[in-house]
């Protein structure tokens, strides 16, 4: 694609990083193919391609970010679907990203629309913030049908019940079981650590008895994907830091072999720091260094080796492959292997690529294109015809949990129960 920046445009990194993935773009298609916007609406500024164009003309053009061009940038999942399918290797995730943030600054949101993207961006990377809200959501569920918009939405998906608080949420080292064979620090999350605490108890158990030494780092908080992927770019990098500076004072303290994350949208950020920092000269470095640490759980199990299988009689598996998983991470076969390898038995979904509709805030944000991507993933996984559905990011569970009638687990419960763990609530 031709570019037509200023050379005085140019003198932004971000505008440079920006037009070498415009260049990228030969306009040729295969994106609208798996984009889900596209697929369910069929409107070409609701598909890579289009909002591509949108990007190009808002940034060459220095144009503040009007409605119409931010209804079509909010319908984004960041799904990164495109990115696996574009044969020129375009990093969309980088301009869309860099379109949140320019219509963030530059576009005047209604009042109702900016006090909710607020509290959002306040309360869910907030532990105890999150947790009391959802306390209150719960009594006002039954009123929820009488709230305006999309706050009827936020009540609907408060979970019927809240788990306590967990024993491995505060910073502390969990030694090895046996033998100690790597040190590793974990991230454990915001959102998750209140609506599925077992997901963190079931990483450590598996890592603990496969020899790992496991590190809750002190300072560490939210990956920062919520508000960067909201636009809030300030606010996704002090996050970002608090997290870099926590991981690297434990790297020179003992030295770290992985951080492990288990929630794949997490995941897909944090090694993305190393970009995110590159024109930092205190954290580029450090950051690099940072993204070159991070693995999924699924990766460090793959390297570990899993130990001591159990013979106990398995249900059958239907996986659900988070976007962030298979597209932000490029890992597509490694929890799957890894379930055969602990004896399930896996049974293959129709279009896996497409989203179900979680997207970090995105069901909150747009609950009507949420809701029909939920229903016909639903709908793709049940004619799998498995007994249980497992999945790799918190996300996609509270997305799919309540709308399906088996049970919806994350791949490491399901590893820790096969290697000696305690079975996973709700199977």
């Amino acid at each position: 694609m031709q570019t037509l920046f200023t050379p005085k445009q140019l003198t932004d990194p971000d505008i440079q990083a920006a037009e070498a993935e415009l260049r990228k773009c030969v306009h040729c298609g295969f994106c609208t193919a798996t984009c889900p916007t596209f697929v369910l609406l069929g409107d070409e500024l609701d598909s890579p391609r289009g909002r591509i164009h949108i990007i190009k003309d808002m940034l060459e053009n220095d144009k503040p970010a009007g409605a119409g061009i931010v209804k079509h940038i909010d319908r984004c999942l960041s799904c990164l679907s495109c990115m696996t399918t574009c044969p020129s290797d375009v990093n969309y995730m980088r301009l869309i990203d860099h379109a949140r943030t320019h219509a963030s600054r530059t576009h005047d949101r209604p009042l109702a629309e900016k006090t909710l993207r607020l509290l959002l961006s306040i309360a869910l990377p907030r532990p105890r913030i999150l947790r009391a809200l959802l306390i209150a959501g719960w009594f006002l569920r039954p009123v929820s049908g009488l709230m305006p918009g999309r706050l009827k939405v936020a009540l609907k998906m408060t979970p019927k019940s809240i788990p306590s608080p967990s024993w491995v949420d505060r910073p502390q080292v969990f030694p090895a079981r046996g033998p100690k064979r790597k040190r590793m620090a974990i991230m454990t999350g915001c959102a998750q650590k209140v609506l599925r605490p077992s997901i963190n108890e079931a990483t450590i158990r598996l890592l603990n008895r496969h020899g790992v030494e496991v590190v809750h780092a002190r300072g560490t908080e939210c990956c920062g994907a919520l508000a960067h992927h909201m636009g809030k770019e300030d606010a996704g990098r002090r996050a970002a830091k608090a997290n870099i500076e926590a991981w690297m004072r434990e790297y020179n303290r003992g030295g770290l072999d992985a951080i492990v994350v288990n929630a794949s949208g997490c995941g897909t950020m944090v090694k993305d720091y190393g970009h995110m920092f590159r024109n930092d000269p205190d954290h580029a470095e450090k950051a690099a260094r940072i993204s070159a640490l991070a693995k999924d759980i699924a990766e460090v199990a793959m390297e570990l080796g899993l130990r001591d299988i159990s013979k106990e009689p398995r249900p059958v598996v239907t996986y659900h492959s988070a976007c962030s998983m298979q597209h932000g991470q490029r890992l597509k076969t490694e929890p799957k292997t890894l379930l055969t390898l602990a004896g399930f038995e896996i049974r293959p979904v129709k279009e896996e690529y497409l989203c179900c509709g979680s997207a970090g805030t995105y069901n909150i944000m747009q609950p009507e294109i949420a809701n029909r991507l939920r229903d016909r993933k639903v709908a793709n996984l049940k004619a799998a015809g498995g007994e249980v559905v497992a999945t790799g990011n918190i996300g996609c569970l509270t997305q799919l949990g309540p709308a399906i009638d088996i049970p919806v687990i994350h791949t490491v419960e399901l590893l820790d129960w096969a290697t000696g763990g305690p079975k996973p609530e709700g199977l």
